[in-house]
Order: structure tokens, then sequence, then C-alpha cells
């Protein structure tokens, strides 16, 4: 059922190479529009996700697409995560505002999902042409080698992803000198969710938080990339873990080295 990994590597960079790095910081105005209230969609994202449907298809015969421009065009596709067969999900560009400004931090996001389980996750970030795969229960990879990621050993050495209002919330914690000065000092928001997961599995970033519509084209591949390091993730509101399904509801995700520091950091930020 699982294809190749390097096979499907070797697909998104192809694609990277011939349709999206062509368009980075050479967009005409005409090539960028709105698709709702502050959403932008490129060229690049619309040849992009046609061409990885198609290799993707010829890969993998009879597998459905849920892409995040074809689901902008017709939710209804959406349906088709909680069948048994397998799907493709494709992001062809996380962080199109970014890569739309002529920032590096955007990539290309695929996952394979059987029967409403992640089976296999891509995260290809084209400026350094370089990508982070993972198959279920066969651990993260990069340029072979299976992915480590190291943990500082103090929550308050962590590096974190969080909101605006959740840093805030994160300051007042820090000056009302909560939990004995094991807050972190550092928090960042790379505006590409693809970039932040790529960060965790590589040990350069430690948690995030996301809330709101978690779509599956964002966070399935880095969920599973996530876990296949080590890491621990569940959803707030249920402890439960986070499922690509077919409905967009709002919830919060929580990413951390362990379980241990999962429970410390909900308690500070949901509380």
């Amino acid at each position: 059922m699982t294809p190749d990994p390097l096979r499907v590597s070797a697909i998104i960079r192809d694609v990277a190479e011939s349709t999206v790095l062509p368009r980075f910081q050479k967009l005409a105005a005409h090539e960028i529009s709105e698709k709702h209230s502050g959403d932008i969609v490129t060229i690049a994202d619309k040849e992009a996700e046609h061409a990885l449907s198609m290799a993707l298809r010829d890969l993998l015969p009879g597998a459905a697409i849920v892409g995040e421009e074809g689901v902008a065009k017709n939710p209804d596709i959406m349906a088709v995560l909680s069948a048994d067969a397998p799907v493709w999900i494709i992001d062809p560009v996380d962080g199109t505002q970014n890569f739309a400004d002529g920032k590096p931090h955007f990539a290309m996001i695929v996952a394979l999902v059987v029967g409403g389980k992640t089976i296999a996750g891509w995260i290809h970030e084209p400026i350094d042409n370089t990508t982070i795969w993972a198959i279920a229960d066969e651990g993260a990879h990069e340029g072979g080698y299976r992915l480590k990621p190291q943990t500082p050993n103090r929550t308050n050495k962590f590096i974190g992803s969080l909101s605006r209002h959740y840093r805030e919330r994160l300051e007042r914690a820090r000056i009302n000198q909560c939990e004995n000065g094991e807050l972190p000092a550092k928090i960042i928001r790379y505006r590409c969710v693809g970039a932040e997961y790529a960060a965790m599995a590589r040990g350069t970033l430690q948690f995030a938080r996301y809330g709101g519509r978690l779509k599956p084209w964002d966070h399935a591949a880095g969920v599973l990339i996530h876990a296949e390091c080590g890491g621990f993730s569940a959803m707030v509101e249920t402890g439960e873990p986070y499922v690509p399904g077919p409905t967009l509801k709002e919830r919060t995700l929580l990413l951390t080295p362990g379980e241990g520091s999962w429970k410390f950091f909900r308690d500070i930020l949901e509380n």
C-alpha cells in the first residue's frame, strides 16, 4: 500500500524545481489572487497541486486526492477522508503568503491517509532542497538518516511556536513568576507550519500550538513526522490524537517532545 518514500520525495522535488521555484520572487500581480478574506493563492499553488496530483495518482492508482486548492473550489472533496480507500493529501505551497512576499519560509507537504489514519508524510523545503519523510512505525528520515532530535533537559531552554495571543499569555505567566523559571524564553512563528514541523523534527524547535480549523493538508504529514521522531501531540480539548477527518472543526493541537512537557504547556497556555 505504501509507495517507495524516496520515489514520492523525487516527485515532490521535481515539481518544486519545475513549477514552484521558477515562480519564487518572480510572480506577476495577476498571478496572485484572493481565495477568501486574508487567504491568497498563486499560480504556483495551482500548477504544483495539479502536477503533484497527476504524478501521485499514477504512482498509486485508485487513490483519491485532497488538495488545498481543490477543496477551496469544492469542499465536498473532504468526504473521501472518511473512506477506506487511500487518499493523498496535498499542500502544494504551504506558507503561500511568505512565497508571494519573496520570503524563504515555505514548504510542500504531502500525506498518505488510509482509513482515516496517516500512514506516510513528506515535507519538502524547496529553497534548501531538503525533504523529511516518515512511514508509520518506521521512523522519520532526512538525507538517508533517521531523525532523533535531542531535547533540552529543561523547558526554559525550549523554543516554541505560538500565536501572538499565546505569546502574551506566556509573557504574563513569566511576569507573575509562574512555574519557577521554567517558562521558555524564545518564541517564533514562521507563518509556515511545514517549516515548523520540519524544525521540530530536527530539534531546533521543541513545541508548537495550533488552534482553529486544523486543515489536514497543514497537519497530517507533520503530526506523523513529529510522532515518528518521538514527540507527543494531542488535542487540547480531549487529550485524543489528531486525526485528519472530513470536517474542519475549531480545535487546538499541542505538540511537545513528551507527555510530561505536553501537560506542562497545556496547563500554562490553556488555563
